[in-house]
């Protein structure tokens, strides 16, 4: 590989160079530089692109690489560090028939306007198929928001499932220690979000064997009068409860 970092202007001005590599046999790929709010999906069909926007899953790029044969790139609604990324990539091509083997943080996309090298799409005559640009608009999907906090619990219960198997047992009872819910609401990767801390917990807490009455007085530890009064309070610990033995249970099913 050639590999450069340019902006969009860069790449605009070197165009007429790309088009050169590209008709020597190159192949011409791009992709965001660092930690982004992309996820590529790659070797997906027509009809698995018109899912994604039926499911609420819209790309805001879809490119075909071969006769046949579509790039989507989809955009979330805040940047994701590493891990998370590649989890969403996979989880995408999973739901959508993708190349789950192409799915991490940083997997490179064919640059629409030049042409796919690959030996095996060579006509009869030596020439080759066109990446071809379908749409691009630039949106996010709009099932982003849930999409990406499931993706997050995921996440949250295969960390928990890490630490289960390294934990340390204490010896006067025999019990494995665990964090507390105070763990989750001063770690800086929940953004300072109190509902993402609380329902991190939950899950954690389930997941290792605390039962729901445990995990319901640790959520009311804090201040929840934002949340109205104490009807209100109550239904809140009990959605977060919900969504937490929805996603331990799914995960042991799995």
């Amino acid at each position: 590989m050639i590999p450069r970092t340019w902006d969009r202007d860069t790449v605009l001005r070197s165009v007429a160079w790309l088009r050169l590599q590209n008709a020597d046999g190159r192949n011409v790929y791009i992709r965001p530089k660092g930690e982004h709010d992309l996820s590529l999906v790659d070797d997906l069909t027509a009809d698995a692109v018109k899912r994604m926007k039926a499911t609420g899953f819209s790309p805001a790029l879809v490119v075909e690489t071969s006769p046949g044969n579509f790039q989507a790139w989809l955009k979330h609604p805040r940047q994701l560090p590493r891990e998370l990324s590649t989890m969403a990539a996979r989880k995408l091509a999973e739901d959508f028939g993708g190349d789950r083997g192409a799915a991490d943080w940083r997997h490179f996309g064919r640059l629409a306007g030049l042409t796919n090298r690959k030996s095996k799409y060579m006509s009869e005559a030596g020439l080759f198929p066109y990446v071809r640009l379908i749409e691009a608009s630039g949106a996010p999907y709009p099932a982003g928001e849930r999409f990406v906090e499931a993706v997050i619990a995921q996440c949250d219960i295969d960390r928990s499932e890490k630490r289960q198997h390294r934990s340390t047992y204490v010896a006067s009872s025999g019990r494995t220690t665990l964090k507390s819910v105070d763990d989750f609401r001063s770690n800086p990767q929940y953004g300072g979000d109190a509902t993402r801390e609380d329902l991190a917990y939950a899950i954690y807490a389930l997941a290792h064997g605390a039962d729901s009455g445990q995990v319901s007085v640790a959520l009311k530890g804090r201040d929840l009068s934002h949340k109205g009064d104490e009807k209100r309070q109550e239904q809140y610990v009990e959605r977060t409860l919900a969504k937490a033995r929805n996603l331990v249970e799914g995960r042991s099913r799995s």
